[in-house]
């Protein structure tokens, strides 16, 4: 079972910062979890909320606001430089696009274009790309795409609409039922789950065959699970 940095190392370090990114790399993170959204300007950064009130107490909306005036008020990292980071680190890349946004699809078609400029790298570096996200419309976008692309489910029922061969699913529905995981895989479909931070979690994770888990603490992850 793979472990992806929910955000980076996001429990110890400012969550989608270049800190938290760097120090999943040393806390021996099997790959990367990222959300992405476009600023005015249309250039892509690692960002999860719409706005910077919860994480900076700034109010800037994203979507309204020049990368160049972001840059100064929150330094975002940009989705290009960690790709980067994933290919020189050779650690697998979840790219999480989030909606609804004033732009619609431009995201998925932003970050496809940048993924085609980059393929040779990441061709060459033998990482894995997943492109996810809990809008059906945005699955079908990436799902187009050269790379792996999967749907993010919160409530069980809606795997049943899933039109890819990932589910990322919320830890909630594995704790609450077991079988989740084997009906997927005996659909051909893989799992990847999240957020998954405590022992008996990560250890049910195992147990049940789940392809990643995406935490907060990759270094508790690796020690708790028995990795080298």
């Amino acid at each position: 079972m793979r472990i992806y940095a929910h955000r980076g190392a996001s429990g110890e370090f400012a969550e989608g910062s270049e800190a938290a990114y760097l120090a999943a790399i040393e806390q021996g993170c099997d790959g990367f979890e990222c959300d992405v959204r476009l600023t005015k300007d249309k250039q892509i950064i690692c960002y999860h909320d719409k706005d910077a009130k919860r994480l900076s107490k700034l109010d800037l909306k994203i979507a309204d606001t020049n990368y160049d005036q972001l840059k100064k008020a929150i330094n975002p990292f940009k989705l290009e430089q960690l790709l980067d980071l994933a290919i020189k680190s050779k650690k697998d890349l979840v790219i999480e696009s989030k909606h609804p946004v004033p732009t619609g699809g431009e995201i998925e078609r932003a970050v496809h274009k940048l993924l085609k400029n980059k393929s040779k790298e990441i061709d060459q570096s033998g990482i894995q790309i997943f492109l996810i996200s809990f809008s059906l419309l945005a699955t079908l976008r990436n799902k187009k795409s050269s790379y792996k692309s999967g749907y993010l489910v919160s409530k069980k029922f809606l795997a049943r609409f899933n039109p890819t061969d990932l589910v990322a699913a919320n830890i909630e529905i594995i704790r609450s039922n077991h079988s989740f995981v084997l009906n997927q895989m005996r659909k051909g479909k893989q799992v990847m789950v999240w957020t998954v931070n405590n022992e008996d979690d990560l250890k049910l994770c195992q147990d049940l065959g789940v392809k990643a888990v995406i935490t907060d603490y990759p270094a508790r992850a690796r020690k708790i699970l028995g990795y080298p």
